[in-house]
C-alpha cells in the first residue's frame, strides 16, 4: 500500500468532513463527537491541531479565514485543496480494496495462550466473553437508536462492522474456551509442561 504523506487515520477523517464544509478545528472535533466517528478514530485536542498542522504543510488544506464568535478567542477556518481532495479519495479506496495487517493485541495474547495453565486459560477468556457481550449490546442499541432517529444505513456501515467483528470474535472465543476446558487439551498441555520442565 503507498505511503501516504500524512499518514494518521485522523487525517483521513479531517479531510472527509472539510469536503462537506471549511471549518476550524474545533468544529471538527465538535462533529467527530457528534457524529460517533470518535469511536473509530482515536485523538486528542492536540493530536488534532497537529493533524491540521501536517495537512497544512503538504498542501492538502489552506487557512481560509480568521474569525471570532462572541468572546471566544480566534479560531482558523480551513478549507481542503484540490489535492487534498485528490488524496482523500485515493486514500479511502485504497484503504477500502486492499487488506492490511493490524497487528491486534489479542492475536498477540493467542499466540502465547499455551503458555497459561488450561484454567487459567479459560477464566480469563470468560472474562473477556462477557466484556464483549456488553460491548455488543451496546453497540446494537447505539445502532438501533440512530436508525429509530432517522440515520441512513450508510452512515453506520463502521458500528456495523465493529458489531460484525465482535460477534466473530465472540464466536471464536466461546469455542476456544470449549476446546481449552477439553479433557484431551488439559492432558496434553499437562504432558507438554512435564516434558518442558524435564519431568517424566
Amino acid at each position: 500500500m503507498e505511503r501516504r504523506r500524512v499518514p494518521n487515520p485522523l487525517a483521513l477523517a479531517v479531510l472527509a468532513w472539510l469536503l462537506l464544509e471549511p471549518m476550524h478545528p474545533y468544529e471538527l472535533g465538535r462533529r467527530l463527537r457528534q457524529s460517533g466517528k470518535d469511536r473509530h478514530v482515536k485523538y486528542t485536542r492536540s493530536s488534532l491541531y497537529m493533524v491540521v498542522e501536517q495537512l497544512t504543510r503538504v498542501g492538502f488544506i489552506v487557512e481560509r479565514e480568521t474569525v471570532r464568535d462572541g468572546q471566544r478567542p480566534e479560531r482558523t477556518v480551513y478549507e481542503i485543496t484540490d489535492e487534498g481532495s485528490q488524496e482523500f479519495h485515493d486514500w479511502l479506496r485504497a484503504l477500502l480494496a486492499q487488506p492490511r495487517e493490524e497487528y491486534p493485541h489479542f492475536a498477540v495474547a493467542l499466540s502465547l495462550l499455551s503458555l497459561l495453565p488450561p484454567d487459567d486459560a479459560v477464566e480469563v477468556l470468560r472474562k473477556r466473553l462477557a466484556a464483549l457481550a456488553i460491548k455488543i449490546d451496546e453497540s446494537r442499541v447505539a445502532t438501533d437508536d440512530a436508525l429509530a432517529q432517522g440515520v441512513d444505513w450508510y452512515f453506520l456501515v463502521e458500528e456495523r462492522y465493529a458489531l460484525a467483528v465482535m460477534e466473530a470474535e465472540s464466536a471464536f472465543v466461546a469455542d476456544l474456551i470449549q476446546s481449552l476446558a477439553a479433557p484431551g487439551y488439559v492432558k496434553s498441555w499437562q504432558e507438554a509442561m512435564a516434558s518442558r520442565m524435564g519431568r517424566p
